[in-house]
């Protein structure tokens, strides 16, 4: 596996090694231990997984301590736009994001860790994601930036279908008003 650390320190762009031949091919996805030799030491307690139309957008989405969250995302059919916001007070990059396309033909994985929003954009029909989580979900916990928060400047794609939000997802606080890490 080789792990690409992003502009952000602590987010990783992790490309798995695949093994083909005329039968098709094989990956190895999660491996504690390589994970760990490159620094990355979470202990994952959950997978969940999302189906979505052309244009869903989900988020941005975290949970607070003591239920916080470090993910591991990677899109098992389709594409999309994965954002990861860092809301982490104390960081050098408070306020900034990154964003990488992820797709299931390059097998690419987004590591995003706990101080994080997380949202994506699906950009083709039927796209369905797979992420691992450190934590379990927690109603009470649950919270959210507005996805489209001028001061974020994230720059979503432009696509041939309009976005398909929830209810609570355009319901989120600006990033001013959000609650961050310390």
């Amino acid at each position: 596996m080789k792990f690409t650390q992003l502009e952000i320190p602590d987010v990783y762009l992790i490309e798995p090694q695949v093994f083909g031949d005329a039968r098709g091919w094989f990956l190895e996805s999660f491996s504690e231990k390589i994970f760990a030799q490159n620094g990355i030491t979470e202990r994952f307690v959950q997978d969940n997984q999302s189906r979505s139309a052309k244009g869903v957008l989900r988020g941005l989405h975290y949970q607070i301590p003591p239920k916080a969250q470090s993910k591991l995302v990677r899109v098992i059919r389709g594409s999309i736009l994965d954002v990861a916001v860092d809301i982490r007070k104390s960081s050098k990059t408070f306020g900034k994001h990154v964003a990488v396309r992820l797709d299931s033909a390059s097998h690419q994985m987004l590591f995003v860790p706990r101080g994080f929003a997380h949202g994506f954009c699906a950009l083709e029909e039927g796209t369905e994601v797979l992420y691992k989580v450190t934590d379990f979900y927690a109603p009470d916990h649950e919270r959210g930036i507005l996805w489209n928060d001028p001061k974020l400047a994230i720059q979503w794609p432009q696509l041939d279908v309009d976005y398909i939000f929830s209810e609570k997802d355009q319901k989120y606080p600006a990033f001013e008003n959000a609650i961050y890490f310390d």
